[in-house]
């Protein structure tokens, strides 16, 4: 028996020919609550730039975050059919988006404005990838209202659920499995390194902490999540999710140790 899914309508709100889905409503209060905790962070010690400069920086990250996630979704995960239909890949509205492409996108909006702006690259990279889990916990919640990204069979585990798109076996509620780990947990561990003086010293090392984070994050709930139908499990037992997460562990656990050897 499983437990029969909540069917949320995907649109949130309709007033004649304007559409507002809760996936939308996730990415602004996403990067509306990423916005305000910044400016928190950016008040004590993880100071990195000036108020108007974090102000004129969110329209950099949410043009990085569109871009990159539209086209790391484009690349990674249907080069071939977006070969054969280029226009289709401008076309956000039919969904398609990938967190890595994202995080890519931020990380030169990053690069770019604090060059431009003279601003310690490292200091700026802190502020934003503490606040990342905010949005990350808000798109995982629009994943389960939308019915989409759903877990692997779980007969035998008792909050299974039998996703409208899945078929009538019981699964696991995989989204709410990573909106928790990648979001509320991610976002707690960063907080708590946010208190310490020996990260807060070390400019880059909350960065490197949520990209290692995020990694093991996300390779333990794609341990639940079902792997996209048009690639399946691309080495043995690994996903496309967990193959794109191993480099982050990596380079988080090496920018952690540059960054307190830097210190």
């Amino acid at each position: 028996m499983a437990i029969a899914f909540p069917a949320i309508d995907p649109i949130a709100l309709e007033i004649g020919p304007i559409v507002v889905r809760w996936y939308a409503l996730a990415y602004i209060a996403g990067i509306l609550g990423g916005w305000r905790y910044a400016a928190y962070l950016n008040e004590g010690r993880l100071r990195a730039m000036s108020r108007e400069q974090l102000d004129d920086f969110v329209v950099w990250v949410t043009f990085g975050i569109i871009a990159g996630g539209r086209l790391g979704y484009v690349l990674f995960y249907k080069p071939g059919y977006y070969l054969g239909e280029p226009l289709e890949a401008l076309m956000l509205w039919r969904g398609g988006m990938s967190f890595h492409g994202g995080l890519l996108g931020v990380v030169a909006a990053i690069v770019v404005f604090a060059r431009r702006h003279a601003l310690d690259l490292y200091r700026v990279g802190d502020v934003v990838t503490a606040v990342v889990p905010i949005g990350l916990f808000f798109g995982r919640i629009a994943n389960f209202i939308n019915g989409e990204l759903y877990g692997r069979v779980a007969p035998d585990v008792a909050w299974a659920m039998a996703f409208p798109h899945g078929g009538p076996e019981p699964r696991h509620p995989s989204q709410l499995y990573q909106a928790g780990l990648e979001g509320l947990a991610l976002l707690a561990l960063l907080f708590m390194l946010t208190r310490k003086k020996s990260w807060t010293r070390a400019p880059g090392a909350i960065a490197g902490a949520f990209l290692a984070g995020y990694g093991v994050a996300r390779i333990a709930g794609e341990m639940f999540r079902e792997p996209d139908a048009h690639l399946g499990f691309l080495w043995g037992p690994l996903t496309m999710g967990m193959l794109l997460s191993l480099p982050m562990i990596a380079a988080g656990l090496w920018l952690i140790r540059a960054a307190r050897a830097r210190a």
